[in-house]
């Protein structure tokens, strides 16, 4: 089974942890990620997911198991929700795990969504096509922005 599960602001130490992996993972996509100099990555700024009530950081566990992290924007009069940074562990890749946490995102924040992947970050950009196709029965859009950054875009109320 596999969970959903809000990150306490006393657990953020975890999510970092969890993030060097994320990073890690990231850094064959932009070679401009290099380690620090006590051989690890430099941490995200996670302020606002401890201040902003638009800020929703979450870690996905099969069973008890950690194996992912979602962070999340919910909607606002002007934006969509999207999904930030999203990350399951190598050895549960391809299972359908994280297809199934993305999908239960997208429940917990009905409404419009805009998804964007960097343009080399290919397997995300198939995750992503291939999860939201089935959530929307194909019923999303997709383009391309000045940076050749994949985004799709679909609306939760639309899908029937």
């Amino acid at each position: 089974m596999i969970k959903i599960v809000k990150v306490l602001p006393e657990e953020e130490t975890i999510l970092h942890n969890l993030m060097q992996f994320y990073i890690y993972e990231f850094s064959q996509f932009m070679p401009t990620i290099t380690l620090e100099g006590d051989g690890s990555y430099e941490p995200f700024d996670l302020t606002p997911f401890w201040s902003s009530p638009d800020y929703h950081p979450f870690f996905i566990k099969k069973e008890d198991e950690l194996i992912g992290f979602a962070l999340v924007e919910s909607a606002t009069e002007s934006e969509p929700n999207a999904i930030l940074e999203f990350f399951i562990i190598r050895k549960y890749v391809g299972k359908g795990y994280g297809k199934i946490a993305a999908i239960e995102l997208f429940t917990l924040f009905p409404g419009k969504w805009h998804i964007t992947q960097i343009e080399k970050n290919y397997p995300a950009q198939a995750f992503w096509r291939s999860t939201i196709s089935k959530f929307t029965a194909g019923k999303y859009s997709e383009r391309y922005d000045e940076n050749r950054k994949s985004i799709q875009e679909f609306d939760t109320n639309l899908i029937g």
